[in-house]
């Protein structure tokens, strides 16, 4: 076990907010609209109070405006690091956004905006460009990919709604339309800044003008009367919510239709944590044969599943193991509602799920599936024993509190997370859709960011963590005190059961000896059970900055969950 003193140089995360606080508004009464103040100030309207990027030479003045702005731009290691931040940031916010330079910046944000647009997590992407005066003679300028557009074009297949902020006539109308597609469909939305135009005036004043979407009203109240039927008329309900619960803020309604009706709820696994999985009506985790068979059997019993929320993904549902009838289910997401065979549209998932809640709704009551006994036994210490996966995450499950959020990786820093209790909503972040590794060591910096009360508990793969570790100096860097599990096992373990080759390998780091390079934070190196215990309290105490945790596991030590998915995949690949 290794202990490093913290860098005395670091800035606390209070002081920071304080310090923003001071700072002048770019766009107040007597100073003229230009299209970068009217962006900051529109950008503080929606909440955003920090946004995370890298500088470069094609957005330097725009950071300068955000520089004298309330908004507190993060620097990060990676643009692509800055984006999952980013989407960290705006799980726990409602908004994130980065600001990054042009192609070279944009591009490389790619991967992680293409996560944020799977897992609908709306960001705000801004990219500088260059001037428009400066593109008359079609220069081959640093950074510039075929045209001047191709930027553009290739984020248009990633984000809900684009716009180059080009023209004065129309860049605050701009404006207003992508943010307000963020908002509402909760995805990415992109905005290119020439940097001849940040200081670009309004040829008119300009007001905000936002259509609010409404439902058909017909359709509305049909699709409410054929569900409470449904409802009504079945004798084995059951819930399965989904992440756009916490993403639209139904989490009150779904509780609601929940424990006014006695409806037993499940969530899926990117819906971890949507709701407390300690309420008496919890389930659990239902993704088909990949997850317990009592909940598994519970819900395909059922004679109404009442799908809120969820996206039916091949991870969500088992590597399509799952076995749910469409005539015995209310599907409803905000692009779909299916009811049964018969579909609705235009119907917004806000006025169904919260009409759902209102409407006299008389189910049969159904008893609850017997606990797993195993499930509720005490987690006992071993001290000398060897660590095993599943007694890492037992002795994780025991430490978990409400001030806690479990940040989880891919792979089998997933798949054995699904077994930890959530005591609290939306205290579990994952890429459980997309699954792209290296997203939960810079997510954890966009966490704590938007809410310093919270305590990342990071879990990530040795391979997941050797593409994004150094962002762990920006957290020492702003004073932030994740706690960070390297599960050790020398390759990339999901791969191994799909297909074995030298190809998984990768190099063993020293992990727990990073805070010798970054100059702050506590290092530990974990082999038995003891060591873990000691590991995790002197973590746990470590209020400062951050602690890195080395888990030496075996390259075949795999939890349950992952074991089924593997034998699953194996078969298709």
């Amino acid at each position: 076990m290794r202990k490093k003193s913290a860098a005395p140089a670091r800035r606390k995360a209070t002081r920071r907010r304080k310090m923003s606080t001071r700072k002048k508004s770019a766009s107040k009464n007597g100073i003229p609209q230009t299209i970068g103040s009217y962006l900051i100030q529109r950008l503080q309207d929606y909440g955003l109070r920090d946004m995370f990027g890298i500088p470069g030479d094609f957005v330097l003045n725009f950071y300068g405006m955000l520089e004298e702005s309330p908004i507190n731009v993060i620097g990060t290691t990676r643009e692509d690091c800055a984006g999952y931040a980013a989407d960290g940031y705006a799980r726990i916010n409602g908004l994130g956004a980065v600001c990054v330079t042009y192609c070279v910046g944009g591009l490389s944000l790619c991967n992680s905006i293409a996560g944020a647009y799977a897992e609908k997590s709306p960001v705000i992407v801004i990219s500088g460009s260059p001037g428009m005066d400066e593109r008359r003679s079609d220069p081959l300028l640093h950074h510039r990919v075929r045209d001047f557009q191709t930027q553009r074009e290739v984020f248009e297949k990633i984000t809900v709604a684009t716009a180059a902020l080009e023209d004065p006539l129309t860049a605050f109308r701009d404006i207003d339309r992508c943010l307000d597609a963020a908002v509402r469909y909760k995805r990415p939305v992109f905005l290119e800044l020439p940097r001849d135009r940040v200081d670009a005036k309004a040829l008119f004043p300009h007001e905000p003008k936002t259509v609010k979407p409404t439902s058909d009203k017909q359709a509305l109240a049909e699709s409410l009367e054929e569900a409470t039927r449904m409802i009504n008329s079945c004798k084995k309900p059951v819930i399965i919510a989904g992440v756009e619960m916490h993403r639209f803020e139904l989490r009150e309604e779904i509780v609601q239709i929940s424990d006014d009706h006695h409806i037993p709820m499940a969530s899926t696994l990117l819906g971890k944590s949507v709701v407390s999985e300690t309420r008496p009506l919890s389930l659990g985790i239902y993704e088909g044969a990949m997850g317990s068979e009592t909940v598994r059997k519970y819900v395909e019993e059922s004679d109404c599943v009442i799908l809120l929320g969820t996206f039916m993904t091949d991870i969500n549902l088992g590597i399509y193991t799952a076995n749910l009838d469409p005539g015995k289910c209310i599907y409803a997401t905000s692009e779909k509602l299916r009811i049964r065979h018969h579909h609705f549209h235009d119907v917004l998932l806000s006025d169904f799920v919260k009409g759902l809640a209102k409407a006299k709704l008389k189910p049969r009551r159904r008893p609850l599936p017997k606990r797993n006994k195993s499930a509720n036994k005490k987690f006992v210490l071993q001290p000398d024993a060897k660590i095993t996966i599943k007694q890492l995450f037992g002795r994780i499950n025991e430490m978990l509190d409400e001030s806690t959020v479990v940040i989880a990786d891919v792979g089998d820093s997933l798949f054995a997370a699904s077994e930890l209790t959530i005591s609290r909503h939306t205290k579990f972040v994952s890429p459980a859709y997309y699954t792209s590794m290296g997203f939960a060591t810079p997510a954890a910096v966009g966490v704590q960011v938007a809410d310093t009360n919270l305590r990342p508990i990071v879990l990530v793969g040795d391979g997941a963590f050797q593409m994004t570790c150094l962002e762990l100096s920006t957290a020492l860097k702003l004073g932030f005190n994740p706690i960070v599990v390297v599960l050790n096992n020398k390759g990339y373990t999901t791969e191994r059961f799909l297909q074995e080759g030298p190809f998984n390998d990768i190099p063993n780091w020293n992990y727990h000896r990073l805070p010798d390079l970054l100059g702050g934070g506590w290092g530990f190196e974990v082999e038995t059970e003891g060591d873990l215990d000691k590991a995790l309290k002197a973590a746990l105490a470590n209020r400062d900055d951050f602690s890195l945790i080395n888990v030496h596991l075996e390259p075949d030590d795999i939890s349950p969950a992952l074991k089924r998915l593997a034998e699953r995949m194996s078969k298709k690949i």
